[in-house]
């Protein structure tokens, strides 16, 4: 039996391949007592646009570091889809006698292409291991069941990657069982751990024949992460007598439960739905860690996906009334908090009317006699229903993304004739289904030449949650676009911290 751990290359799917120099030379030193075979440091890739950490690339320098002070075999990973043939010799040359194992990452589909950059890889001495994505799919492609022949004497590993973390043990052991009548190449296995099936599919991977497996440290990784090593450790120690220095593994461990507070990987309702559907973890990983959406909303748009609930269309946003001036009200303590001067303000214009973003402040606007309009996306209409009591349906229209939508939003019934989507957003590409642009966007359908905002506080540069600095960039980027691309007056009535609004004190406008 040989391990692999990889927390620096899965794990960099929430830092963005980012590690703190500090917290890596922890985790090269523990393991430099504990029973591994291979650390997998990160990807080796040609420039990709967009930002990509350090791990991501491992450039020559971070790859000698690590070789100086790592007694373990090192290995990298390249990834199939962006890699051609004539970039080999630039990604391994400055690897040669550092790092001994080079995996590819790649769709079963690719596995022809994979092969042939194999052959290069192999050609420069280097270990080569195969990681085959989307087990739970493999049997729809019976060209890639074939080609397993062509393995041999080629591959040092085949990974058998669940990575929809969906497959139960049955199944492992009818896709092994199927893969060592193709190829006598020594079989891997890497579990995700949507359905928390990690551990056990490990061990069936053993006790099946397989020779090697993967883990990552507190189970880091992306969507809904992996086994956890010091689990996996545990339960060896425990059952195979394997010798583990629980000191140095405490170590490591403990550093990254710290980061693990910070970005919460690990399974949840709506990744064990697309564990168990087999669906992309890509939009799930994003529903979940950067977008402020409910974990029922994520629910309606998985279901959607395999077919169990639609994205009705609803009548287009078309505003009978039109308003001069619209009041953005946000979910900031601030909306809350000047309420009455808000509420004040609102009441000594003429031809106004609120937009609420965030449904969070509603009802400290029950009482303004203006008409209100209510942004829904995802899960905000169940909290609108709680002040629903005391709100004048008569009054209350709601507006939603545009169709189709991959979000499934929740529409109250009791404002189920009062709802409607917009037709398109039309000031930016960015994103169609933020509370933000929703109400942006009804702004400018209803003709407004103004519009204050309220409650839109931001955040302070100190402890920011990353779900909050993407929020925080997201919008900051709308309000941009929103001013680059519209006539419109901008402005924020109450304190903020987005520079990109010009702002207007509210109480200058009550003398």
């Amino acid at each position: 039996m040989k391990f692999l751990d990889c927390t620096l290359r899965d794990g960099g799917y929430y830092t963005n391949w980012d590690f703190d120099r500090s917290l890596v030379d922890l985790y090269i030193n523990s393991f430099n007592s504990l029973p591994v075979d291979y650390l997998e440091i990160g990807y080796r890739s040609h420039k990709k646009s967009g930002y990509f950490g350090e791990y991501f690339y491992c450039p020559e320098y971070l790859i000698d570091r690590i070789r100086e002070s790592s007694n373990k075999s090192l290995a990298v990973i390249l990834d199939e889809k962006d890699v051609t043939k004539n970039q080999i010799p630039d990604l391994l040359e400055p690897c040669k006698q550092k790092i001994q194992l080079v995996r590819i990452a790649l769709d079963p589909q690719n596995i022809v292409r994979a092969l042939r950059l194999a052959e290069l890889i192999k050609a420069k001495s280097f270990e080569v291991g195969f990681n085959v994505m989307y087990m739970s799919k493999w049997r729809q492609y019976p060209d890639f069941i074939n080609e397993l022949k062509n393995l041999n004497g080629l591959a040092d590993y085949f990974y058998m990657v669940d990575s929809y973390g969906g497959v139960y043990p049955d199944e492992l052991r009818d896709t092994i069982k199927i893969v060592k009548e193709k190829t006598n190449t020594v079989l891997g296995f890497h579990g995700h751990n949507n359905l928390e099936l990690a551990l056990i599919n490990t061990l069936t991977a053993l006790e099946s024949g397989v020779e090697i497996v993967d883990a990552t440290v507190t189970g880091m990784g992306r969507g809904a992460g992996n086994l956890k090593t010091e689990l996996f450790f545990t339960v060896i120690n425990k059952k195979f007598g394997v010798d583990i220095d629980f000191n140095a593994l405490s170590l490591v461990v403990d550093t990254f439960e710290q980061l693990r507070k910070q970005y919460e990987w690990g399974t949840n309702l709506p990744y064990m739905v697309s564990g168990a559907n087999s669906l992309p973890q890509k939009d799930v990983m994003e529903w979940v860690t950067k977008r402020f959406y409910s974990i029922n909303s994520i629910i309606l748009a998985l279901q959607s996906k395999i077919g169990l609930q639609g994205s009705s269309e609803l009548p287009v946003f078309n505003p009978k009334v039109r308003f001069e001036k619209v009041i953005i009200v946000g979910g900031g303590p601030n909306a809350r908090i000047h309420s009455e001067a808000i509420s004040r303000y609102i009441e000594k214009q003429e031809n106004v009317c609120v937009v609420h973003a965030s449904s969070k402040n509603a009802k400290y606007f029950k009482d303004v006699n203006v008409k209100q309009y209510y942004c829904l996306v995802g899960n905000e209409g169940h909290r609108l229903e709680k002040v629903f009591d005391s709100l004048k349906i008569e009054d209350c229209e709601c507006v939603l993304p545009p169709s189709p939508r991959v979000m499934g939003s929740y529409i109250p019934s009791s404002l189920s004739e009062y709802s409607y989507e917009l037709p398109l957003i039309s000031f930016t590409d960015l994103i169609t289904d933020s509370h933000t642009v929703l109400a942006l966007q009804a702004s400018l359908l209803l003709d407004a030449q103004e519009v204050g905002l309220v409650g839109y506080d931001g955040y302070n540069q100190g402890m920011v949650s990353q779900q909050e600095r993407s929020l925080t960039l997201e919008n900051e980027q709308l309000f941009k676009d929103f001013q680059n691309n519209t006539s419109v007056k901008l402005v924020s009535l109450t304190a903020t911290n987005y520079k990109s609004i010009p702002v207007e004190s509210l109480f200058s406008k009550l003398i």
